[in-house]
């Protein structure tokens, strides 16, 4: 009889197998691992999906995990076969395939969907999200075929899910319901260079737009916004943000807000179940970048593992574009609080703008356009809560000068 306690991870994607590679490092031995994946795949880099799409990269090269690192770990993976439910009264959690598991922890690492704009013919073939491998395959068959590609999202994922396909062939517009892209991460005067060179690079940018309808007749032809104004499409990639994807823990019984709520452990209101990365909310937020999910993937390991005491502490993120050509970078507060400051450089030239909040005599904020060298250095002080005071008047500059 094999006396060690069994943990259950529900989920193949970068959080949940983080966290296991970070409990490897603690206690290899400690539990026997069994993973459940929907995809049927090893644990691949998701955020390398864009060069892949782009032609950058192939999908042997963002492979994180082969299946022989699972073996050689003594990790059991179920492959394309994801639970269907969770049975917390006898902690067994059921496969699609029909195999059950038992637990004895259980960590939940689901992430998230893509939000498809539940508009009439978002369901049409031809319209699809941007979140896996089999996206990305999709995405470049149509580029093969060629034609008019319609990404509805200005964000981070949208602009490089359309520079993809732009790079394959395809016409390709971007659709944005706000007037200026990136505006969770950049302010207007960054947002309209950026618009300056992706058109400049060919992509069709329309902002301020309302979908209304997508239409075709057996597939998709065509976008239509809430003014009458139609464009054409052969493909549709709907890019508008992601949703936590926390439908399973719901039907167990967990308590789930927007995600599935975790204390500072990531312990879920249930103590034997476990929850990282996008489908977790804590302390009101919820998260989709890769630098709080592994401080999360640290501190769940090490409580899993029972060594120590660590808690899971929010901090500042940065976005980088992943855009050939195109160089920018923010950080966190880049709206600005009541008292606080914009120290403002603008090089309209040399396409370069940097936007820097201050608040006291602290760095809380960071718009870099154009020269985003250093963008690292700025993110530093802002995490760090440094005083800036003897330095404050040179801090435009950038690190070099401010000595």
């Amino acid at each position: 009889m094999n006396a060690r306690p069994g943990l259950v991870v529900i989920g193949n994607g970068m959080a949940g197998m983080r966290t296991v590679e970070e409990l490897l490092k603690l206690d290899p031995a400690m539990y026997r691992i069994t993973v459940f994946g929907a995809e049927p795949h090893g644990n691949y880099n998701r955020i390398l999906l864009s060069p892949v799409l782009a032609g950058d990269k192939t999908v042997d090269d963002i492979m994180l995990h082969t299946r022989d690192w699972y073996a050689a770990n003594d990790v059991t993976l179920h492959a394309g076969d994801p639970v269907v439910r969770i049975d917390r009264k006898r902690r067994v959690v059921h496969a699609q395939s029909g195999l059950a598991v038992p637990y004895d922890r259980l960590l939940i690492a689901t992430g998230s969907k893509p939000f498809i704009v539940p508009v009439p013919g978002h369901a049409l073939p031809g319209v699809i999200g941007f979140r896996d491998i089999q996206d990305v395959d999709t995405m470049l068959a149509a580029a093969q075929r060629g034609g008019k590609a319609v990404v509805i999202g200005g964000g981070l994922l949208g602009l490089e899910a359309a520079n993809g396909l732009l790079r394959q062939g395809m016409e390709v517009s971007v659709v944005h319901v706000t007037g200026s892209l990136m505006n969770q991460q950049l302010d207007p005067p960054a947002a309209d260079l950026l618009r300056a060179a992706l058109e400049r690079k060919g992509l069709r940018i329309l902002l301020n737009r309302q979908t209304a309808e997508i239409f075709g007749d057996g597939r998709v032809q065509g976008v239509r916004f809430a003014d009458g104004e139609d464009i054409a499409a052969d493909l549709v990639v709907m890019a508008a943000g992601v949703r936590p994807n926390v439908e399973l823990a719901k039907s167990a019984g967990l308590h789930v807000e927007r995600a599935i709520v975790v204390d500072d452990t990531l312990q879920t209101y249930d103590p034997r179940v476990y929850a990282v990365g996008e489908c977790v909310q804590h302390r009101r937020a919820t998260f989709g970048l890769v630098a709080p999910i592994w401080d999360q993937a640290r501190v769940c390991a090490a409580h899993l593992a029972g060594s120590g005491h660590r808690r899971y502490v929010q901090q500042a993120t940065a976005t980088k574009l992943k855009v050939t050509g195109v160089d920018l970078y923010s950080a966190g507060d880049i709206v600005g609080l009541e008292g606080s400051e914009d120290l403002v450089l603008r090089d309209r030239r040399g396409g370069v703008y940097k936007r820097l909040v201050v608040t006291g005599n602290r760095l809380t904020g960071v718009v870099l356009y154009g020269d985003v060298a250093d963008g690292p250095w700025y993110f530093d002080l802002i995490q760090k809560r440094t005083n800036i005071a003897s330095f404050r008047d040179q801090l435009l500059f950038g690190q070099a000068h401010a000595a």
